[in-house]
């Protein structure tokens, strides 16, 4: 369903055009390195415009590494990497106070957490106590250490790749680290054309993408690969303002808000999208404008991200999980039950 763009914006969207513009650039750039039918640059570029995170779950060996490497380089932002492990301390993430017995003074050491792009590799390897660690600098843009509080560096996006729970030494994420994700991506294997595109690609001697060990604060990653730096954090962040921009009337804010209300009491569902998963919902759909090169949201922008937005949300109750329902079944069904409806 369409409805009619308010009056003020029409003939008015130069700057939605050029935002389109760089974010067809951008994921154009990633997909010269990933080769997937998974719409995932696009995602990750609807992410960075709406200052959210996204969280990638899919087998090993499916590139999601490669992914966001490819990512932090067209982007032009800093990139860190984290690999996650059952011994990782929260320290090992956010930084600490270190001794130095020469002026006998405590400095503070910054954490890889300190960088733009933050790669959160196999996430669900470590304890919720490290996993936790995260909460504060994806919520909030800061880290707190030793009572101490300290910004990041600005745009801050978590890129955090999952394991499938059925593999071995990997524990489930907790539900307030996984609300806090804008989109959950699930990126699968490619296609028979997809895979012989990739061997003809990547079957040189050149070797795969790599990042040296850079300060916390530099800038993006340096590949082996021919990639070029599409935008700037400058931009990034100029972007954000513009998708903050994007019109919302009150039949899409109406039909977000409706949708995750039936969420909650829809059958097989426990728990039901927060007042946070709306909230994300409504950047989400404006990012998702932005892309299309609209300064006006429609219901349909709505429906389009709805079930990576909403469905890593919902916990099924136990007897639903027993009948294999799963989170994005439920989030469709409710596409259906819930119309829009104009003010």
């Amino acid at each position: 369903m369409d409805v009619n763009p308010p009056q003020e914006n029409q003939g008015d969207e130069a700057w939605a055009t050029d935002a389109r513009r760089d974010l067809q650039a951008l994921v154009a750039e990633v997909r010269r390195v990933y080769v997937g039918a998974t719409p995932a640059p696009e995602w990750m570029a609807m992410a960075l415009v709406a200052g959210g995170h996204v969280l990638l779950e899919g087998v090993p060996g499916v590139a999601k590494t490669t992914l966001v490497k490819a990512f932090s380089v067209a982007a032009g932002c800093g990139f860190r990497r984290i690999q996650f492990t059952p011994d990782l301390l929260p320290s090992d993430v956010t930084g600490t106070t270190v001794y130095s017995p020469k002026d006998g003074q405590f400095s503070l050491r910054l954490g890889p957490v300190f960088t733009q792009v933050l790669l959160a590799d196999e996430i669900n390897r470590a304890p919720a106590r490290t996993q936790s660690a995260l909460l504060e600098a994806m919520e909030e843009g800061q880290v707190t250490i030793e009572g101490a509080t300290e910004p990041l560096p600005q745009p801050f996006l978590v890129l955090a790749t999952q394991n499938p729970v059925e593999q071995t030494g990997t524990f489930p994420l907790p539900e307030a680290q996984v609300d806090r994700f804008l989109f959950r991506v699930v990126l699968g294997y490619p296609t028979e054309e997809e895979e012989v595109t990739m061997l003809h690609r990547f079957s040189s001697a050149t070797p795969p993408v790599s990042t040296p060990e850079r300060p916390a604060t530099a800038g993006p990653a340096r590949t082996a690969l021919p990639l070029h730096q599409v935008l700037s954090p400058e931009r990034a962040l100029e972007l954000q303002h513009l998708a903050a921009r994007v019109h919302v009337g009150d039949a899409v804010r109406a039909y977000v808000v409706r949708l995750a209300r039936h969420t909650r009491s829809q059958p097989g569902v426990y728990l039901g999208v927060s007042p946070r998963g709306s909230l994300s919902l409504l950047r989400a759909a404006r990012a998702r404008a932005l892309f299309e090169g609209r300064a006006y949201t429609v219901p349909d922008d709505v429906k389009a991200v709805a079930v990576a937005a909403m469905a890593h949300r919902l916990v099924v109750t136990p007897q639903a999980d027993l009948e294999g329902v799963e989170a994005h079944q439920l989030v469709s069904q409710a596409l259906e039950d819930v119309a829009v409806r104009q003010p």
